[in-house]
């Protein structure tokens, strides 16, 4: 397959090139492409898509005929279950909706989220044409299901019954005839126990008030339809069974289906020298009495009393006329066994006889000589073979040693263009210092001080004030809020208040003498997440501490507590979930795994809360969390598996699991995922790191939603790091409009000004981008500037968030914020408090912070070695681990499964904790 005419079909689907489509498809036509019109997308703007569903999407009806014509699949599925038809109506494309329905488009498919065509469009006419369209088809497959049990193609009819949408089993045709009905009166036995089993109703009448065993031909299906009787129980009195005589043995069931499949049969009785017995006082009654002596008593059904019973006892007579009789001829035939017994003097002699006869028969001779000829011929062949799989086997081994060779060259030739391209960087970087900071300052520019964020300065003074009198009266806000400069660690002020040190112990090491490819080059075909990295790529932080950073920013949490109105909490909740990732821009070091049994506390009273962490899971890795407000007013916690996925020059991280938070004043629950993270130029060039995708922010009390858009960069930059979105009430109303950076604040505004200002801001992109000339649609390399104007402080905007500065010393320390300074801290008294599986104590982490490198390399080497060795260990005694502070169920808001906290860690109680580090 040709990769590139496949991705030039997908960009000129999207964008409507009729011209170039056709074109691909001729050339693909003659054979001069090898060229699959079903192919899906790779890039992440088209991932797990048709040319089709591209073309249907943007609604390039001309493309669509193209496309079509040329034998494109009308239901063909992309990764998230939508046919092409899903996504016409989701745009309301009519012209393409009608298009596809003439092709044979079904309409009843559903997609990943169990829904129909119909019901992902927002469009009134077109659901109701997809509405007629569905009830046609639905009857299509109900006269299809009806004329495949009328002729027994028991095929068809498995198919019909096995799709995600079955038709109505239960369907009728114009004489009120199911299925079942068909298959009945056509002595389709396997259609009838298909039927059956897939849940048909054997009771349904048609319009001559007729059921399916009334026009049964046959006993074998009468059988398979019969009907039901009662049977007395000495405690338990009458209950209903279903009845089957077969073979000279009854045989009893609690369902008819049970019957058909002979499962769960609840007894059975052999009917020889049964005897059968009536009462004249009763015409649905009667009884049977066994060989053994046993009475069973049975009623038929009220309707026809008297025929239902004569039909039950000739059945019974002649079953059990059929039992006796063979029962009787197995003790004849065991009698004349016994006369025939010869005695052992009479077979000896009979042997010796036959013993005395020299020779064998000349037909056996020739059997064998005739076996061992085709035995041997047989060896021949299969030596032949073994042969042939031994050449082809040197001739595989052969290519692959060649493809070997290629793949070491190809990989050498990688290695140095990316050698010579950090080179080239770094003389660059070297001989323009001032160019850099200069690009730097524009990248970095503050949001413009318009009139509209002067005047909403008190918005976020407010918040400082509001958190002040929540926090105990001893303590005051602090490091978003502050400006006072920190004193070195462990120091105390007079009003009592503990400062953190603002720097680490060593500032980090240079990368520029290491390659990432170095790495990943000798790692090929292993699994992401297993490959071992040096330390030098590492920052001196436990994933569980880089979780804590959530916290930088409580005050938010705070703030919406004090509150009234459900829609300003919403803001602040939104405001503290984009501050959550705003302390991973330019933190390209990765945090260290954290080892299974692993925890970390952190109590903050100047922030008004503590924390407590641990790894719940390693194999995959999980990390739970869980933070309360030192006045009870928010419980906040989750539990992460960031998922890796590495796409040749960036690795992108899914924060798998969801993030609960609770405000207890209010008795509301709101849930949200992060979103995607992306690490770019991983091979060569200047890492640097995006977030993007949707972020849905719950009120589970109101139904009130947040949905932001984190925005990827796209060409030119200009949505670099941008997010916007909306809050809806559960009406799906907007009731404000949020937009702004997750690296440096965010905004609130009115929805219909926000959407004012889209619609000018597009058309000025508009005349913008037909002055310039078309990019590629790759991911661009390096990372983009953008516009001076990134941000525009809409007119009556409210400030929400805005990130704390960094201090000066930041990127010697790792692009630490200075909140992240104070994670690993370790003073004398903390040291006597936390448990021994806490970050704090762990060597490697300790070692890289104080600039002992080498000492962290091995420190990390033996800890991973020793929780290696513990698993193997328990896997011998068939131990299972047991997590100590968090257990597993379902989260109380989603009912997704969840690690909950288990309580009691503040109780100071770490006996019987594991030996770790």
């Amino acid at each position: 397959m040709s990769t590139e005419a496949e991705e030039q079909l997908l960009y000129n689907a999207r964008n409507g090139k009729s011209e170039e489509v056709q074109q691909l498809l001729e050339t693909m036509d003659k054979g001069d492409v090898a060229l699959n019109i079903n192919c899906k997308g790779r890039s992440k703007s088209n991932l797990g898509w048709t040319p089709l569903h591209l073309a249907c999407y943007f609604g390039h009806v001309t493309v669509v005929k193209d496309l079509l014509k040329a034998g494109a699949e009308v239901n063909v599925l992309n990764d998230m279950g939508d046919t092409p038809l899903h996504r016409a109506a989701f745009t309301g494309r009519k012209e393409v909706v009608m298009l596809l329905l003439e092709h044979n488009a079904d309409a009843c498919i559903v997609n990943g989220n169990g829904q129909t065509a119909k019901d992902v469009t927002h469009d009134k006419e077109i659901r109701n044409m997809l509405e007629a369209v569905e009830r046609t088809q639905e009857r299509k497959r109900e006269e299809l299901l009806l004329g495949a049990a009328r002729e027994g193609d028991t095929g068809k009819l498995s198919s019909l019954l096995n799709r995600s949408k079955p038709p109505d089993i239960n369907c009728t045709d114009q004489m009120g005839n199911t299925p079942l009905h068909c298959a009945a009166y056509r002595a389709h036995k396997h259609c009838a126990l298909k039927l059956l089993k897939s849940g048909a109703d054997p009771k349904v009448k048609n319009k001559n008030d007729q059921t399916p065993f009334d026009l049964a031909q046959g006993a074998e299906i009468k059988q398979i339809l019969g009907e039901n009787i009662g049977k007395s129980s000495r405690f338990f009195g009458w209950k209903l069974y279903w009845v089957v005589l077969e073979h000279g043995v009854l045989s009893l069931y609690r369902k008819q289906a049970d019957a058909v499949s002979n499962d769960h049969r609840q007894g059975c009785k052999h009917l020889t020298q049964a005897v059968c017995t009536v009462k004249p006082t009763d015409s649905c009654f009667f009884s049977v009495k066994c060989f053994d002596d046993t009475v069973h008593s049975f009623k038929v059904p009220k309707n026809n009393p008297h025929q239902a019973r004569e039909n039950w006892l000739e059945a019974i007579e002649d079953h059990s006329a059929y039992s006796t009789h063979y029962c009787s001829q197995e003790q004849l035939s065991d009698e004349e066994e016994e006369e025939d017994v010869v005695s052992v003097v009479e077979l000896q002699e009979s042997l010796e006889v036959s013993m005395g006869i020299t020779g064998m028969p000349p037909s056996f001779l020739q059997k064998a000589e005739l076996v061992s000829e085709v035995s041997r011929e047989t060896c021949e062949a299969l030596g032949n073979c073994l042969k042939l799989f031994t050449k082809q086997e040197g001739v595989r081994n052969l290519k692959l040693e060649h493809e070997q060779e290629k793949n070491k060259i190809l990989s050498e030739a990688l290695e140095t263009l990316a050698t010579e391209h950090h080179e080239l960087e770094q003389s660059l970087v070297k001989g323009s210092p001032s160019l850099s900071i200069a690009s730097e300052d524009q990248f970095f520019d503050a949001v413009s001080d318009s009139e509209s964020e002067k005047s909403l300065n008190g918005f976020e003074t407010g918040t400082a004030n509001s958190i002040e009198d929540s926090v105990d009266s001893s303590n005051t806000v602090t490091s978003s809020m502050s400006e006072e400069k920190v004193c070195s660690s462990g120091e105390t002020l007079s009003n009592g208040i503990k400062k953190h040190r603002t720097s680490l112990p060593s500032p980090m090491f240079s990368r520029n003498d290491f390659s990432i490819w170095s790495i990943l080059r000798k790692c090929i075909g292993m699994e992401l997440s297993k490959i071992t990295m040096p330390v030098i790529f590492n920052e001196p932080l436990s994933f569980l501490q880089r979780l804590t950073e959530y916290m930088e920013h409580t005050y938010l949490i705070h703030n919406a507590s004090s509150l009234s109105e459900t829609a300003e909490r919403m803001q602040c909740i939104a405001a503290f979930a984009v501050s959550a990732v705003a302390s991973q821009w330019e933190r390209t070091g990765k945090p260290f795994n954290p080892l299974l049994g692993e925890t970390y506390e952190l109590v903050r009273g100047d922030l008004g809360f503590r924390l407590i962490s641990e790894q719940v899971s390693h194999h995959p890795p999980i990390s739970a969390f869980y933070a309360e407000g030192l006045n009870n007013n928010f419980v906040f916690h989750g539990s992460i598996y960031p998922k890796l996925k590495f796409w040749g020059k960036s690795v992108e991280a899914e924060p798998k699991g969801t993030i609960t938070l609770e405000l207890l004043e209010h008795n509301e629950a709101y849930t949200w995922t992060n979103p995607t993270c992306c690490v770019h130029n991983i091979i060569v060039g200047k890492l640097w790191i995006e977030q993007y995708g949707n972020m849905e922010i719950t009120n589970h009390k109101t139904g009130e939603k947040c949905v932001l858009n984190f925005k990827p960069c796209g060409l030119f930059g200009k949505e670099l790091h941008k997010v916007e979105g909306y809050i809806q009430d559960k009406s799906k109303k907007k009731l404000c409009a949020l937009y702004g950076k997750w690296t440096e604040c965010l905004y609130s505004v009115d929805p219909a000004t926000f959407e004012a200002y889209k619609k000018n801001d597009k058309k000025n992109t508009e005349e913008k981008k037909n002055n310039k000339q078309t990019g590629s649609s790759e991911e661009p390399d390096e990372m983009p500037l953008p516009d001076s104007e990134s941000i525009h402080v809409i007119p009556g905007s409210v400030l929400l968030w805005r990130i704390t500065p960094r201090p000066a010393n930041s990127a010697q320390m790792y692009n630490f914020t200075s909140f992240a300074m104070t994670l690993n801290e370790l003073d004398k008294e903390m040291e006597n408090v936390i448990p021994k599986t806490d970050c704090r104590l762990r060597p490697d982490i300790r070692a890289m912070e104080n600039g002992e490198i080498d000492l962290a390399s091995e420190e990390k080497k033996r800890l991973e070695e020793k929780q290696r060795a513990a698993r193997k260990n328990r896997s011998k005694s068939e131990e299972d681990w047991k997590t100590r502070w968090f257990h597993q169920g379902p989260n109380p808001y989603t009912g997704a499964q969840d690690w909950l906290y288990s309580g009691n860690y503040w109780d100071r109680n770490y006996c019987n904790l594991p030996d770790i580090y």
